[in-house]
């Protein structure tokens, strides 16, 4: 029996919740390979009665469920599998921790404000992948909205940058220097400059006039080149560009 609740927890379940913990203690054995999607439909509820059934027993969660069932010595490739799926778990957890909700409405706000207006979004790396998929959202709501990560434009489009627009620099540890440099020189003008990265040390901060600090894991999936997750920054992305969207349904 992997889950063992006390009486007054038992006393607290649905009838369909209890038959949801039932169905958990008699196929622990199978657990591992199975998804919460699997338990539901065995049990003809839903992963939310699923997962709500366990946090009412005291488990933080189907995955903490899962880590329980190890066995050192049983199916490492089970436990590979789990350690690989807790660590984006942990990465999406952490980052909407560490977000300031004063500063994700003053950034919606002022994304909003600068709707009419032109708005760089600059990035290098792979980080561009995500400062694309956002920009390509943005145009999506009808921002005028222009994504670089050539080094050379970004310096460009900095040192003539006009304080009426709106600058968004998307940095996994902040200290790209020609990144840097862009955030100078937008200081320099007093220009709005909104900032998302994954370091609390980031030059960049200094020149912000927002930011958001996502989750940085200190695991890198490619070690000989360094590619360290951007999902965290792809949850920032996400947030804001989602919450626009639900600003733009109110109008």
């Amino acid at each position: 029996m992997i889950i063992k609740p006390e009486q007054y927890i038992l006393d607290q379940l649905t009838a369909t919740e209890k038959k949801v913990i039932n169905y958990i203690n008699e196929h622990d054995t199978e657990l591992s390979n199975m998804s919460i999607v699997d338990i539901a439909f065995n049990t003809f509820t839903s992963p939310a009665t699923v997962s709500r059934a366990i946090r009412k027993c005291g488990i933080n969660g189907f995955n903490e469920l899962r880590y329980r069932l190890m066995r050192p010595n049983e199916n490492k490739n089970i436990v590979s599998v789990n350690e690989i799926m807790n660590k984006s778990l942990i990465e999406a957890a952490q980052t909407i921790e560490r977000i300031s909700i004063k500063n994700l409405l003053d950034i919606i706000n002022t994304i909003i404000e600068y709707k009419n207006t032109k708005i760089y979004v600059f990035s290098r790396g792979p980080t561009a992948m995500v400062a694309e998929e956002f920009c390509f959202k943005l145009e999506l709501l009808d921002y005028n909205v222009t994504h670089t990560d050539d080094p050379k434009i970004i310096e460009q489009i900095a040192k003539n940058a006009d304080k009426n627009n709106l600058f968004i620099i998307f940095s996994f540890n902040g200290q790209t220097k020609e990144l840097v440099t862009a955030a100078k020189y937008i200081d320099n003008i007093n220009a709005k400059l909104i900032v998302c990265c994954c370091s609390d040390r980031s030059i960049l901060l200094k020149y912000a006039t927002y930011y958001l600090i996502a989750y940085k894991s200190s695991k890198i999936a490619i070690k000989e080149f360094e590619v360290t997750s951007r999902i965290p920054l792809f949850i920032l992305s996400r947030i804001i560009i989602d919450y626009l969207v639900e600003q733009k349904s109110c109008l």
